[in-house]
């Protein structure tokens, strides 16, 4: 089962924090992107990700964790 995703800001499983701005589709593919800024550096572009991949889970030294974990608002 898929988590809902919320605006607001997460944590990579590698540590840096990204404040998600919203999501948008694809008119090629109709994949869902999530759109989101990098919160560690003042210039930060926008980025996009596929929503499948934000959302999805990572192993790490034996550990299964959300790959961005949301912190609040």
């Amino acid at each position: 089962m898929q988590r809902e995703l919320k605006i607001g800001k997460y944590r990579h499983f590698k540590g840096n924090e990204y404040q998600v701005i919203d999501t948008a589709r694809c008119s090629e593919t109709d994949e869902e992107y999530v759109i989101y800024r990098p919160q560690h550096d003042a210039d930060a572009e926008l980025w996009i990700r596929p929503l499948t991949m934000f959302l999805e889970t990572v192993e790490r030294g034996g550990k299964v964790m959300e790959r961005f974990e949301y912190i609040g608002d």
